[in-house]
Formats: structure tokens, C-alpha cells, sequence
């Protein structure tokens, strides 16, 4: 996609979305950190459902140590991985606890040295928590950066690197933001709705249904 190209997109998707938001909910950094934990191999909408009553009385690393293993097990085994997640969970929290008082560290290399936090994770949790221009690349940005040429590459490291190139600074904060909404509602796996994608034109797909 040629630069000036890629400025009318998220102009576009700006304009669409001008405060584009996760859909996680939560509420503190550390809530979120769990959260995203958790979606691995899960939809926000079903972490959602599991996360509601357990964020009502877990809101700290503490908390979730009270909480306990087994407890926790049981609130979210309605999402996959379920046993091995509770697992990283608990020790993410005693490592906060041992490491930063409690706190989640603003630094994505703090963050991938905790259970379960992989770069993904580090950088959702660094663009939502803190501001940071931090570009997540999940199974919708990967999909739309290959689909519609802004940032193609076979690995989520490529796409990343690419778009972290790519993007232009005005857009980076919410980036990642606008690329999921698009991939989940519009340019989905299966049956993309390329008639009312906003980008079409932009598109090497030019409005034609790809697999």
C-alpha cells in the first residue's frame, strides 16, 4: 500500500472509530493484564463473561492470591486453556507482588518476563494501560495487514516490524485498535463484507470476497 494510501485508511477508520477502545473490560492495569492473560485462544466476550464476577472482588495481585488456585480454576473454566492459565495467573500475581510491589510494570520487557505474557500481551497491556504506541498484532490486525497490503508478512513479528514502519505517527496510539475492530466486524476470516468496508477501494481486494 503506497504512504499516501495508507493515511486515507486510518483517516478513514479514524473517522469512523475517532475513540476506539478495547473491548476487555476491566478496571485497573492489573485487571487488564489478567484479562488478556486470558484471551488467549478465547473470545472477549466469553473472558468477559468469566472475568464479571471474579473482577468484582479480585482487583489486586494480593487479592487474587486470596482468591486461591482452586477458586480461580472454577471462575474461568468456561475458557480454554482454562487449568494452565489459572496456573499462570496465580504466579503472575505472587511475581508482581515479589517484583513490583504489587504493581504492573509500565515496560514491556517486565511484562514478558511474567507468566503467560507473551508480546502481544505486553504491548495490549502498554497501549491501554499506559499510552504507550504500542502495535498488538492478533489474529484480526495480522489478517488485515496481509489482506489489504499495509503491512503483509508471515509471521506476527513481520507484520509488527512492518507496522511500526508503516503507520504513521498521528495514528500509532490507536492503530492496533482500529486494524481488530475492522477484522472483527468487517474484514472477518470467513466472509469478509467487503460492500461496506469504508477501504475497499484501498484494497487490492477492490471490494471482492476473499477466503
Amino acid at each position: 500500500m503506497r504512504k499516501a494510501d495508507i493515511v486515507t485508511f486510518f483517516e478513514r477508520l479514524q473517522a469512523q472509530r475517532p475513540d476506539p477502545r478495547g473491548e476487555l473490560e476491566h478496571g485497573n492495569a492489573y485487571q487488564l493484564l489478567v484479562a488478556v492473560v486470558l484471551t488467549a485462544q478465547a473470545t472477549d466476550v466469553g473472558v468477559n463473561k468469566a472475568t464479571q464476577p471474579l473482577f468484582q472482588v479480585v482487583r489486586t495481585p494480593q487479592q487474587m492470591l486470596d482468591y486461591g488456585l482452586e477458586r480461580l480454576t472454577q471462575t474461568i473454566k468456561t475458557i480454554g486453556l482454562y487449568r494452565n492459565k489459572a496456573k499462570n495467573v496465580i504466579e503472575l500475581s505472587r511475581l508482581l507482588i515479589d517484583r513490583h510491589g504489587g504493581e504492573v510494570p509500565p515496560d514491556r520487557i517486565a511484562l514478558e518476563a511474567l507468566p503467560g505474557v507473551g508480546r502481544k500481551t505486553a504491548n495490549v497491556v502498554m497501549n491501554i494501560a499506559f499510552g504507550e504506541p504500542t502495535i498488538a498484532v492478533d489474529t484480526h490486525v495480522f489478517r488485515v495487514s496481509n489482506r489489504t497490503g499495509l503491512a503483509p508478512g508471515k509471521t506476527v513479528e513481520a507484520v509488527e516490524e512492518k507496522l511500526e514502519k508503516a503507520v504513521p505517527k498521528p495514528f500509532r496510539l490507536h492503530a492496533h485498535h482500529w486494524l481488530i475492530l475492522h477484522g472483527r466486524y468487517v474484514c472477518k476470516a470467513r466472509k469478509p463484507d467487503c460492500p461496506s468496508c469504508i477501504v475497499n477501494d484501498l484494497c487490492p481486494c477492490n471490494g471482492k470476497v476473499v477466503a
